[in-house]
């Protein structure tokens, strides 16, 4: 199919729009949890230095706590990844080897440290242009595929965090299409290097697994469940890839004790309906989110509810892309649309179904379906590809789709935080707080972790505030050298009882929903 040269030019726009949104405003938004905690694995600094280095009740500058989101000589890259296998097994090493010596290379800012995943997001355009090619044999698809992917808010929001998803997104792509190269040209260099994409996917992130499934499903399938050559050369390229990949499995046996603490955030069990209502927002959040603006900002200029445009728009979205699934199942190729359905499936049921049986909400983190959201996307682009050339409805139905990115992207780049940060307001309203002092004491409370220790931190602009980490909650004697003495703890801390204590005098100066900030004065 020919693309029409206005399509090319209003794509072209598109694609430049998407490359801005990509590095503006990068270190604008918080340097939240899990970035906290790249910057220590690129450090080489184990969790447990930083516990008995600063959970240890004493008053600790900035710098200390800095110590471990920097690189310095004494650790090299060795330290990084023994930190990685040794406490989060469950991230392979490739992301933080390249960021490491990013990092090393132009610099620590929170800036530059993202700038390598807005960078290696820009290689998911060609690729995915190419998948197009592969599987749909258009280059009319490419290009669409290629506009939805640019103003994706989701896509642009992973682009600028300082995490290993773009660079698994690169991979999903690299080793589905020289997977459809290899069943198509059937020589042993495509199937090389197949089996080299897919190490490279492993290392980057342990669910590339599925995709790997779904490949083999899809084998079986075009191959109407007979073992054949083209089956047999695949499950030679992907043991060749597992077998690469051994070390790590091996670092993920010794240390899955490590796996199970750092991954049990996600065994709570909350309602289903809570579930489903977090797929769909996730969906929906792959092409439109600006109306998200009003859950972190309700009391903005605008003064407009949250659900004014969410309510409506996300069933239109989710209509569009079941109609998209409907139409390549009707009028595609067998394998045109098992491919696609396949790949998500593959993704979607061994995240999905144990949150269902056992209960948890991993599957409401919208980064592990990355698979499924490029299958959607090559879908709804396959929908367009087919409608726009000839009724003037579907034309005018991509450019409002185009245009609900591109707002999208356009509120969420001024914002401080996001959906994806899954951090609340409230932290930056803390710092800004804060901010407004010199020369301060902030007390944390037992069950604030390092991640959030540190991510206030990169939001304070006082060189000499300083932190005292408390253990067990027992409050020591407050300092009397400090302008201001700060206590930050959850909601059910005690406060009554050390005000009589050490007959102090304190005031309520931020109360959120899980944590609250007061200021402790002598009487």
């Amino acid at each position: 199919m020919k693309v029409p040269k206005w399509l090319k030019f209003v794509i072209i726009i598109i694609l430049t729009l998407g490359i801005f949104f990509r590095f503006v405003n990068l270190d604008k938004k918080i340097y939240w949890g899990d970035e906290v905690y790249t910057s220590l694995r690129l450090s080489g600094h184990l969790i447990e230095e930083v516990n008995k280095d600063l959970f240890n009740g004493r008053i600790v500058s900035q710098e200390d706590i800095q110590k471990y989101q920097l690189i310095n000589s004494d650790k090299g890259l060795v330290d990084s990844v023994k930190g990685l296998a040794l406490e989060e097994p469950q991230l392979p090493p490739l992301y933080f080897t390249i960021t490491r010596f990013w990092v090393q290379t132009f610099g620590n800012s929170i800036a530059v440290t993202r700038s390598l995943s807005a960078l290696i997001s820009l290689f998911i355009f060609p690729l995915i242009y190419w998948l197009s090619l592969e599987l749909f044999n258009s280059s009319l698809v490419g290009w669409i595929a290629m506009a939805i992917v640019a103003v994706s808010p989701f896509d642009v929001v992973y682009a600028q965090e300082a995490r290993p998803y773009c660079l698994w997104t690169i991979t999903i792509l690299l080793s589905s299409t020289l997977f459809l190269r290899s069943l198509r040209l059937k020589n042993n260099l495509s199937w090389v290097l197949y089996t080299i994409a897919n190490i490279l996917g492993l290392y980057t992130d342990l669910l590339h697994i599925l995709v790997i499934f779904g490949h083999g499903l899809y084998v079986l399938v075009i191959e109407s469940g007979k073992i054949r050559k083209t089956f047999i050369a695949y499950c030679i390229s992907t043991s060749s890839a597992l077998l690469a990949f051994t070390p790590w499995i091996v670092f993920i046996f010794l240390n899955f004790s490590s796996l199970e603490k750092t991954s049990k955030w996600g065994l709570v069990k909350i309602p289903l309906s809570n579930l489903v209502q977090e797929w769909l927002r996730n969906i929906s959040y792959s092409f439109m989110d600006f109306w998200h603006f009003f859950t972190y900002y309700p009391d903005s200029k605008f003064n407009l509810a949250y659900g004014t445009y969410g309510t409506y728009l996300t069933p239109l979205l989710l209509i569009l892309i079941g109609y998209s699934f409907y139409f390549i199942c009707r009028k595609a190729p067998l394998h045109i649309w098992s491919f696609i359905m396949l790949l998500m499936v593959s993704n979607v049921l061994p995240l999905v179904l144990p949150d269902i049986i056992r209960g948890g909400y991993r599957s409401t983190m919208g980064r592990y379906f990355i698979p499924c959201y490029l299958g959607i996307h090559l879908s709804v682009a396959y929908l367009f590809a087919n409608k726009i050339k000839s009724i003037w409805l579907w034309k005018f139905s991509f450019l409002l789709l185009l245009l609900g990115g591109i707002l999208s992207c356009s509120v969420s780049s001024q914002a401080d935080t996001w959906w994806n940060k899954r951090t609340p307001l409230g932290d930056i309203i803390l710092a800004s707080i804060i901010n407004k002092t010199s020369n301060s004491l902030i007390i944390v409370g037992t069950g604030f972790d390092f991640g959030q220790a540190a991510s206030l931190n990169s939001r304070i602009d006082h060189p000499d505030i300083n932190y005292q980490f408390l253990i067990d909650n027992k409050v020591p004697i407050i300092p009397k050298n400090f302008n201001k003495v700060f206590l930050l703890e959850p909601t059910a801390f005690k406060i009554n009882q050390v005000e009589k204590e050490q007959n102090l005098q304190s005031k309520l100066v931020y109360k959120g929903p899980k944590e609250n900030l007061w200021q402790l004065e002598h009487r």
